[in-house]
C-alpha cells in the first residue's frame, strides 16, 4: 500500500468468521464494508492514525455559506443560462456524513465496476474440477466470492480518505447519479483557509462561486447522464489478468487466518490496477477526459469572469484552489486513475483554450459558449476541442431534415 493509504480489506481488526460472514453479503458491492471504513476512515485524524471525534459544525458557518450560495447561485444562473443553477440545494456537513452521501452517489457506477471485475476467465492453469467449473477455493473462485467485499473496503477507503481533503462536493469530477447537491465541509475549509493564509469570508465566496457552476452543469440532465455513461463504460472495460489474481491469491488457504495476508495485497493500488487494465480502455478513457476538460474549462472561464467583477483577491483565493485541485495525494490521484479522472494541468488548459477560443471567434460573452448545454450534440469533438472555430461552424450549420 502506498504511503497513507489505509488497509480497506480489514479496517476494523475482524476475525476470520466476521470476514467469511461478510462475504455471503449480496449484492455486486458490499455497501456496509464501504459504510463502515469511510466512517472509521472519516473519523481518523489522519497524522496519527487514531480514532478522533469531529466538532460539531458551527451553526454560524452554516448560516454564512448559505448566504453566500444564494447570492452566487443567482449570478450563475445569469452568466451560464441554466436556470437549473437557482434550484441546486446546499448543505453543511462532517466527513462521515459527506462520505456517506458520496457513496450512496457512486452506487451504479461501482456496479458497472463490480460486473467488469466479476467476468474473470480461469487461466490455462485454472484448477478444474470434475463438472468443469474452478474448484472451490482457486485463485478465480475466491477472486469472484471477495468480489463484493473488496470493493465495498476499496469504495469506503477511497471516501474516507477523500472526506479529510474535500472542500466541496465537487473537488473531483466524481460521476454521481441523481441530482445534484452542493455539499461543504465546513471544518475543512476552515483548515485550508489557515493553511494558505486566506481570508475565510473571500474564501468561502470563491468556493462557492466554483461548487455553484459545477452544480448548474449537473443539473443538467444529459451532462450528469453523459458523466455517468462515459465512466461506467471505462470502468466496465476493465478485465481482470488471471495470472495476476493466481500470483496473489495461490497461497490462500481458508483454514489458515494468516493467509489473509495474501488477499490484502490485492488492497495496494499499484498491484490492482496492473491486474485490470485493458486496452479496450484507451478510446473510452479518452473521451471521458475530453467531456470532463470541456465541463472543467467552462468551469474556469465562468468562475474568471463572474469572480473577477465581484471580488479584485478573486485571483489569489482561486488560484489556491486550482493548486488544490491539481495537487493530488495518493488517494485522490488512485480514484482518479481507477475511474478514468486522471486529468493532468494539458487536460485543463485544453478545456480553459477551448471555451475561450469560442468566446473570443463569437462576440467576447459567454451566450454562443453556453449553447453547449441546450443539447448532448453540442459536446465537441476532438477535433473541435483544439479548433473551436469547427465547433462554431458546426453548431450554426442549419438543421437538415
Amino acid at each position: 500500500m502506498g504511503e497513507g493509504f489505509p488497509n480497506p480489506f480489514n479496517p476494523f481488526d475482524l476475525d476470520l468468521s466476521e470476514i467469511m460472514r461478510m462475504l455471503q453479503s449480496p449484492g455486486p458491492v458490499n455497501m456496509e464494508v464501504a459504510r463502515r471504513t469511510a466512517e472509521t476512515i472519516a473519523k481518523l485524524d489522519i497524522t496519527t492514525g487514531e480514532q478522533r471525534l469531529e466538532p460539531p459544525i458551527d451553526p454560524e458557518a452554516s448560516r454564512a455559506l448559505d448566504d453566500v450560495v444564494r447570492a452566487v447561485q443567482l449570478m450563475v444562473s445569469e452568466a451560464t443560462g441554466i436556470s437549473a443553477a437557482l434550484t441546486v440545494p446546499a448543505r453543511t456537513v462532517d466527513r462521515a456524513t459527506w462520505s456517506s452521501l458520496t457513496l450512496t452517489a457512486l452506487e451504479p457506477l461501482l456496479g458497472a465496476l463490480a460486473a467488469a471485475l466479476g467476468r474473470t476467465d480461469p487461466g490455462p492453469d485454472a484448477n478444474i474440477g470434475q463438472s468443469g467449473a474452478p474448484t472451490p477455493f482457486s485463485p478465480d473462485m475466491l477472486f469472484a466470492m471477495m468480489m463484493p467485499l473488496l470493493l465495498g473496503g476499496w469504495a469506503g477507503s477511497m471516501i474516507g480518505l477523500l472526506s479529510h481533503r474535500a472542500l466541496g462536493q465537487f473537488d473531483l469530477p466524481l460521476p454521481l447519479d441523481g441530482p445534484p447537491t452542493l455539499l461543504f465541509i465546513p471544518h475543512n475549509v476552515d483548515a485550508f483557509a489557515q493553511e494558505w493564509s486566506l481570508p475565510l469570508d473571500e474564501l468561502r465566496y470563491a468556493l462557492a462561486l466554483r461548487e455553484v457552476v459545477h452544480g448548474a452543469q449537473r443539473a443538467v440532465p444529459w451532462v450528469r447522464e453523459r458523466l455517468l455513461r462515459c465512466a461506467s463504460a471505462y470502468v466496465g472495460a476493465y478485465e481482470v489478468q488471471a495470472d495476476a489474481m493466481e500470483s496473489q491469491l495461490g497461497g490462500f488457504d481458508p483454514s489458515d487466518p494468516s493467509s489473509m495476508e495474501a488477499i490484502a495485497n490485492l488492497t495496494d493500488p499499484d498491484v490492482l490496477l496492473g491486474a485490470m487494465r485493458s486496452d479496450r480502455q484507451k478510446p473510452l478513457l479518452a473521451e471521458l477526459q475530453r467531456f470532463v476538460s470541456v465541463l472543467e474549462g467552462y468551469t474556469d472561464v465562468v468562475v474568471e469572469s463572474v469572480g473577477e467583477r465581484m471580488m479584485t483577491s478573486h485571483g489569489r483565493l482561486d488560484e489556491a484552489l486550482r493548486r488544490h485541485r491539481l495537487e493530488r495525494g495518493d488517494a485522490t490521484g488512485f480514484v482518479d486513475r481507477l475511474l478514468g479522472l486522471e486529468l493532468d494541468r494539458g487536460h485543463y488548459e485544453d478545456g480553459v483554450a477551448f471555451c475561450r477560443g469560442v468566446m473570443e471567434r463569437s462576440d467576447g460573452t459567454l451566450d454562443q459558449l453556453n449553447r453547449i448545454w441546450s443539447d448532448e450534440s453540442m459536446v465537441p469533438t476532438e477535433a473541435e476541442l483544439v479548433a473551436p472555430g469547427l465547433w462554431l461552424a458546426r453548431i450554426d450549420l442549419p438543421d437538415t431534415p
